[in-house]
């Protein structure tokens, strides 16, 4: 979105004139600072999350000048917060200060803000410089403060700014190692945001939470804290996202493929499109489930925009496992080790290599009739001491868990696969349209819950100018939505 569209955004609440040259970034943070004036004496919290998103399309735009002359113009210069904030931000340039003088000279005469809303944007705002500068310690005492701050302030039009605050707060301390620390504050915050009801905070928070925990393998005291956490209706599509992914990953080292499955695609499919990171991390972890519940992805999965380069190791793995060769996936495994550890996906890798053999066996039922167990271990490339005794006991456990249908002689070590039954003769098919029907519905029914509609639209008929000011507002609000998502994730 150009700088004229944001700016007709920023000034609808203050009135005030741009120049024909453009507004300079400071401009346009004053203009955001009296949307969010406007919205904290209104109580109305759709125009402080509209100040976070047009701070967002200004963030690439942040200097130490530019902050500490905003914080000049919003702050007392003697208040505790003003001083803590030009703290933290590094010594201005010269040649930035000169662009700014005069547009700060010319609002010298403004009141100062005492709203607490302020107080937290120019944390929010300095918070954000540190870390896109990679002054992480720095970042992480401004955070430090800022949470201190937050505590002694119940608004609800704080909310907003306050779980970007929560998120910032745990990322710096994650980007320094030092997640461990703040474990117990955060569960002290969630429980604050849970007396105050601030619902978001919670959903904010919770995620947070199940993140740290995971961060350090914790999954059953993640699991314990997700059971008893309160539950209500998802406030923000990305944090919601964000708590499929973290459940699906819990429920898959629970050995709750099912469910694990269902998440993780579900977050995969809601993530925004510029959610590109997320989105890969999702398939990754929803291959390898897919893999476990003994089924094959298909192609199009690893061939998504974006994303072939990224899923060739677990492509390679799926032919590995979809052939059922042992060796082959071994080989795989070692190659692609490093990638594995980092996505943390190594445990599971090592839970394939028994489908991996029920695999093969499979395909040899289905090859032969009749087949010596010598030559079923050849073919598994089982390298144990005694690889026919193995393969005797493989051949047994697939036959008793119904992966295979056959029988075994004993007396003359053969394997004696049975005729193969058509399958449409099962309630196979039957059982997956049945899935896939109420997949649909499931999909209508939240489609219809997600519908919006003006109050009162039954009674008044809408004239032809406010719809076409309606129509330009959700336009607007589309495009911010579109252009916040890319920065969320």
């Amino acid at each position: 979105m150009t700088q004229e569209v944001e700016m007709k955004d920023a000034q609808a609440p203050s009135n005030s004139i741009t120049t024909p040259c453009g507004p300079s970034t400071l401009q346009h943070l004053k203009e955001i600072s009296f949307l969010i004036e406007t919205g904290a004496y209104g109580k109305e919290v759709r125009r402080i999350v509209r100040a976070v998103r047009l701070t967002i399309m200004l963030r690439r735009k942040f200097k130490a000048a530019t902050l500490s002359a905003f914080i000049t113009f919003a702050l007392p210069s003697g208040s505790e917060t003003h001083h803590k904030l030009s703290f933290c931000l590094p010594k201005e340039d010269e040649h930035d200060m000169d662009v700014d003088s005069a547009s700060s000279a010319a609002q010298q005469g403004h009141a100062k803000h005492s709203l607490p809303e302020i107080e937290i944007y120019c944390y929010l705002l300095v918070l954000i410089f540190l870390i896109d500068q990679k002054r992480y310690d720095e970042a992480k005492a401004c955070s430090s403060a800022c949470i201190a701050r937050l505590k002694t302030v119940n608004r609800r039009t704080v909310d907003v700014l306050a779980c970007r605050i929560y998120f910032y707060y745990s990322y710096s301390h994650e980007l320094t190692n030092s997640l461990a620390e703040i474990r117990g504050n955060l569960l002290a915050l969630h429980r604050m945001a849970t007396l105050r009801h601030d619902e978001l905070g919670q959903e904010t928070l919770l995620n947070l939470l199940l993140r740290n925990y995971l961060h350090y393998n914790l999954y059953d005291q993640a699991e314990k804290l997700r059971s008893k956490a309160p539950r209500f209706e998802a406030h923000s599509n990305q944090q919601f996202c964000r708590y499929l992914f973290y459940l699906g990953k819990i429920r898959t080292i629970q050995l709750e493929y099912t469910d694990a499955k269902e998440s993780l695609l579900q977050a995969a499919r809601k993530a925004p499109v510029a959610a590109r990171g997320f989105r890969i991390q999702c398939n990754k972890w929803a291959i390898i489930v897919r893999l476990l519940l003994g089924e094959i992805p298909e192609r199009t999965v690893f061939m998504q925009k974006g994303m072939k380069k990224a899923l060739v190791p677990y492509f390679e793995l799926t032919n590995a496992v979809r052939i059922g060769d042992l060796e082959l996936f071994r080989i795989v495994a070692e190659k692609f080790s490093g990638i594995f550890g980092s996505d943390r996906t190594n445990n599971l890798i090592v839970r394939l290599r028994h489908n991996v053999i029920r695999t093969g066996l499979r395909n040899i039922s289905i090859s032969y009739s009749r087949i010596s167990l010598s030559d079923v271990a050849k073919k598994l490339r089982l390298d144990s001491d005694n690889p026919v005794a193995d393969a005797e006991s493989i051949v047994a456990k697939a036959i008793r868990d119904g992966a295979i249908d056959a029988t075994i002689d004993h007396a003359n070590g053969w394997m004696l696969s049975k005729e193969t039954v058509d399958i449409y003769s099962t309630n196979e098919p039957q059982i997956a349209f049945h899935s896939r029907i109420a997949f649909c519905l499931n999909m209508h029914n939240e489609a219809v819950k997600a519908l919006r509609f003006p109050p009162n639209s039954h009674k008044e008929k809408e004239s032809a100018e406010k719809r076409r000011e309606r129509q330009q507002q959700e336009q607007e609000l589309a495009k911010h939505i579109a252009e916040e998502d890319d920065d969320d994730f």
